[in-house]
């Protein structure tokens, strides 16, 4: 295997798309909530690194799982990286994000390293129980209080604690929903399992009621933008809930408008 192979690998074992959306989104609300550019580059890096530590141990644990199946979208079935290679990369990134965590203070740091226990717990085995979505809830619930508590000290409102807890619910079904039908050939019974296809038409709701929650909890007017927001929401919900057949984008599209509406209103932080 050579280094160059290694190299690709772990780059797409580290699930790219989800740790550049959260690792960019993240410090969105770090920098509209009102942090500079060394303090957003903190935050970064230490969701960046949280993030390649759960990636890389998600493919490490589920290797053989994915070659059973034959997973042709997973660089170790592809023979592009060991399983050994993405331990190792695995233990060293979560080893790094400690100190990098609490570079932010210890509070916020111990909000991140909370995040990032929750996936590992998934991860090791809690993605094939009823409380599957439970991790994601408690992970993306404690993303505000990691960014206020670097920069105010002060925990996040209840609102934005409550609409990240449901969008990290609506992340974990709009994820699996695509691999329902692997999982359950390779014995995963996790929460979106067991609903089948009623996941489909369930995912975009936790994402639009966190949609209304960072649009009408904060204190002082809504504006344009959320007014606007919602308007969106309730279209895209009217599509999914009459067109059965509705590509499953549009439920991602619900996600995008919950997480403009985050960022926006990342200043009520």
């Amino acid at each position: 295997m050579s280094r160059p192979s290694a190299v690709k690998g772990l780059a797409l074992a580290c699930h790219p798309g989800p740790t550049v959306a959260v690792t960019a989104l993240v410090t969105a609300v770090a920098w509209s909530a009102g942090r500079g550019l060394p303090g957003c580059l903190l935050v970064a890096a230490t969701i960046l690194t949280g993030h390649l530590s759960i990636g890389w141990s998600n493919d490490a644990i589920d290797a053989a799982r994915d070659s059973i199946v034959n997973r042709r979208d997973k660089p170790v079935v592809l023979g592009l990286v060991s399983r050994r290679t993405l331990w190792i990369a695995a233990v060293v990134a979560l080893v790094v994000t400690i100190p990098v965590s609490l570079a932010n203070g210890v509070l916020a740091g111990l909000a991140h390293l909370l995040f990032v226990a929750c996936a590992w717990a998934y991860n090791l085995g809690l993605k094939s129980t009823p409380v599957s979505w439970l991790p994601y809830a408690v992970a993306f619930g404690a993303l505000p209080s990691f960014v206020t508590l670097g920069t105010t000290g002060d925990w996040a409102p209840w609102w934005a604690t409550a609409a990240t807890a449901l969008l990290g619910v609506g992340a974990h079904l709009a994820n699996v929903v695509p691999d329902l039908a692997d999982d359950l050939a390779t014995g995963v019974r996790g929460w979106p399992q067991r609903l089948g296809q009623v996941s489909r038409l369930l995912a975009p709701l936790p994402l639009a009621t966190a949609t209304v929650l960072l649009t009408v909890a904060p204190a002082g007017p809504m504006g344009v933008v959320g007014w606007v927001a919602l308007g969106v929401v309730a279209v895209l919900l009217g599509v999914i809930v009459t067109w059965k057949q509705a590509p499953f984008l549009v439920t991602i599209a619900v996600a995008v408008v919950s997480v403009v509406v985050l960022v926006i209103r990342g200043d009520a932080l």
